[in-house]
């Protein structure tokens, strides 16, 4: 039978900068996973189209919450054409029963350990609703086609994950929704396999915390070390600077940047947070000594906090600059469903949309509690303009000399962006901001 798999647009009639795209590793797993006697074809709606009349047997469609519509739109054509639909991903695992209004089928979690069984049900007329294995097993080598992937890269990078799974629980992350707080590895050896067979050299480690396990993270990176490629991935700051020699086989294994979820430089916030560092002086030390070992930090920041004010916004900009911090994203505080944090706001009745196609951490979807949604959206992208400013850019150079190519490639990516999200701003002021003050 045919198979067609698809990662949706948030928007049919946009596309993101092709540079900036990722390959949705999602559906060459599942590729992988579907024994060969089947074709499968992988459609990415970033930078393919979607042929709704394409002769197929059945749609499996993998989607976030802010493209979430656009998949359920989808699915209503092909329904219309009487094909059979499959729905997953982060949103279809949090909302199942919405999701079940437009598909025949939703598999919540992950797909390993769940997808030969479905496609083996489907075959025999026995296809069910539901499709839940809480804790697969990462063991077993899944073969990915990584020529399709090069099509496909930000910056030639090819995504690679190797653990899942995250032991925390904070407010407004729903990780531990999708992959449970146990945290899974897959094989060293197996990992190794995937950036051999992709004959790559430039990778990114999609895990949400690639030091989580120190011990496995050092195996890992022994391993990579021989193999002379360059990676960056997410990693908590305070595990990696509190071990020195982690820190040494990261940046011996070919780390070149790492992201750091900083979230806010307020002590305030940072204390009620479940983060280990909780204090700047602390982080300042932190970002000295991964400076050293010769790794570009990008932090993510996020705003609007209820002890956000106007003047957080200035007070991020400057700590930044001052630590010559290599790259930044700026998001807003984002209330996906399925985390307290949405719950919280929905009680408070502070959300001002739940239309998911805003639920993208760029918008402001609820009231903060000491600014207007425009004043913190507007801040935000204010934020953003200051950082990315050509003199910010050179200011900060003096503090990235050990990696001045990707240094200015990336910031050079950021400021084109800045561009982009100020045009957006109006847009959003008469669509979701006038009614909701």
């Amino acid at each position: 039978m045919k198979i067609l798999l698809i990662s949706p647009t948030i928007d049919a009639e946009k596309r993101t900068n092709k540079g900036l795209m990722m390959p949705q590793l999602a559906l060459y797993i599942l590729e992988g996973l579907t024994p060969t006697e089947h074709e499968v074809k992988i459609i990415e709606e970033e930078t393919d189209n979607v042929d709704l009349e394409e002769a197929c047997d059945l749609v499996a469609i993998s989607c976030l919450t802010a493209n979430a519509p656009r998949a359920y739109e989808l699915c209503r054509e092909f329904k219309k054409r009487g094909r059979t639909i499959v729905l997953g991903g982060v949103h279809a695992t949090i909302l199942p029963d919405e999701a079940l209004q437009y598909a025949d089928c939703v598999v919540v979690g992950e797909a390993e350990g769940v997808w030969e069984t479905l496609l083996e049900d489907f075959q025999n007329n026995n296809l069910k609703i539901k499709y839940h294995n809480p804790t697969p097993d990462l063991g077993k080598y899944i073969p990915k086609d990584f020529s399709k992937m090069v099509k496909r890269r930000l910056y030639s990078l090819i995504p690679i994950m190797t653990t899942k799974g995250c032991p925390y629980n904070c407010d407004f992350c729903c990780v531990t929704n999708l992959f449970g707080k146990k945290m899974r590895h897959v094989p060293v050896e197996n990992v190794v396999r995937d950036i051999k067979e992709s004959g790559a050299k430039n990778f990114m480690f999609l895990d949400d915390n690639i030091i989580g396990h120190p011990a496995y993270a050092k195996e890992l990176f022994r391993a990579l070390k021989p193999l002379k490629i360059n990676w960056v991935g997410q990693a908590s700051v305070s595990l990696l600077v509190n071990d020195d020699e982690l820190i040494q086989l990261a940046a011996d294994s070919g780390c070149k940047v790492l992201f750091f979820g900083i979230e806010s430089v307020s002590e305030e916030q940072l204390k009620s947070m479940r983060k280990s560092i909780k204090e700047i002086k602390h982080l300042e030390s932190a970002f000295k000594k991964i400076k050293k070992m010769g790794i570009l930090i990008h932090a993510s920041m996020v705003f609007g906090f209820d002890n956000d004010t106007a003047e957080t916004f200035h007070e991020t900009v400057a700590f930044l600059k001052k630590n010559k911090v290599s790259t930044v994203s700026f998001n807003v505080l984002t209330p996906y469903p399925g985390t307290k944090t949405y719950e919280d706001l929905k009680h408070e009745g502070r959300l001002i949309t739940t239309d998911w196609r805003y639920y993208d951490h760029n918008t402001v979807v609820f009231k903060p509690k000491n600014m207007t949604p425009y004043e913190l959206q507007a801040g935000k992208v204010k934020a953003r303009k200051e950082f990315y400013r050509i003199s910010s850019v050179l200011t900060r150079v003096s503090g990235n000399l050990y990696s001045p190519i990707i240094y200015f490639a990336t910031n050079f990516g950021h400021m084109k962006q800045v561009k982009v999200e100020a045009k957006r701003i109006v847009k959003l002021k008469s669509e979701l901001f006038e009614n909701s003050r």
